[in-house]
């Protein structure tokens, strides 16, 4: 009986060897499908771009990764150092933050916005921000170039804002789009917001390119339609280019023509003449 038992008894552990060796690679890539965190000892704070131009009144964004590389968890503080009057934000998901928990080998992107002032002279300004936990500081030195100023004003050679006009005619305003800024301005585009059926049009209707400091003056023609009320209106003009847009706001006072009133005081004089008349002829009954 012993002879006939040990044959069977390997042949059982052979066939189970065998179903174990089939089953382990079907097991091992199942293992593999979910990543494991990458714990590298090592954390760090990196951008996509660390150098970025543009004007005081652009906003200069950096897209930036915030590793954490230890085998534990940590609170991370983030500060920077501004110049003067700057602020700066950072974004993660949407939200603005000021600190994040960061698990063990979890990889978080930040978005960080910064805001130069509108004096800042052009420059290429250093901001140094900074990821503290109670394990490290990582810092990430950003650079903003400020290149200048956009500036653009909308107003007229008096200053005045304000005009007359009689009702059915049409006038001509003089404005004046002028370049505050230390940058040039291009494609600067007029239009205009009116009271219902009045119409404007501009001499010219666009200006190609301006310099800074340098000013264009623009005719602007006004028609307001017949028998409008006699009264205030309001007007506004606006100059826009690709880098922001004035706009002015005119008081347009509407008055009725000379020969309306005439005729509106006609209408009234032989209304009473023609009272008049009737109570002379047949009196009171």
């Amino acid at each position: 009986m012993l002879t006939k038992f040990l044959p069977t008894s390997f042949c059982a552990t052979h066939k189970l060897t065998l179903l174990l060796l089939v089953l382990f690679p079907m097991v091992n890539p199942l293992k593999a499908q979910t990543p494991a965190a990458r714990v590298t000892g090592k954390s760090s704070f990196t951008a996509k771009l660390m150098n970025i131009e543009g004007a005081t009144n652009e906003v200069f964004r950096y897209a930036t990764t915030l590793h954490n590389g230890d085998s534990k968890s940590k609170l991370v503080e983030l500060k920077a150092q501004l110049p003067t009057g700057w602020m700066i934000s950072y974004k993660v998901d949407g939200s603005a933050v000021t600190s994040l928990a960061m698990d063990a080998g979890k990889t978080q992107d930040i978005f960080i916005e910064i805001n130069a002032t509108s004096t800042a002279d052009p420059n290429k300004y250093k901001i140094p921000v900074k990821a503290i936990s109670a394990v490290d500081t990582l810092v990430l030195n950003l650079e903003a170039v400020v290149k200048g100023s956009y500036g653009l004003m909308l107003t007229t050679p008096s200053g005045r804002l304000s005009e007359e006009v009689t009702s059915g005619s049409h006038t001509d305003l003089q404005l004046t789009v002028k370049n505050s800024g230390t940058l040039p301005l291009n494609n600067i585009d007029l239009s205009s917001q009116l009271p219902a059926n009045w119409e404007a049009s501009f001499e010219p209707q666009k200006i190609s390119s301006l310099a800074p400091g340098k000013q264009q003056e623009i005719k602007a023609k006004l028609k307001v339609p017949d028998k409008t009320i006699a009264g205030d209106y309001s007007a506004t003009f606006t100059a826009s280019s690709a880098n922001g847009n004035a706009p002015a706001a005119f008081r347009i006072i509407v008055k009725t023509s000379l020969l309306s009133g005439w005729i509106g005081i006609m209408v009234i004089l032989l209304s009473i003449s023609l009272v008049y008349y009737l109570v002379r002829k047949y009196g009171r009954r």
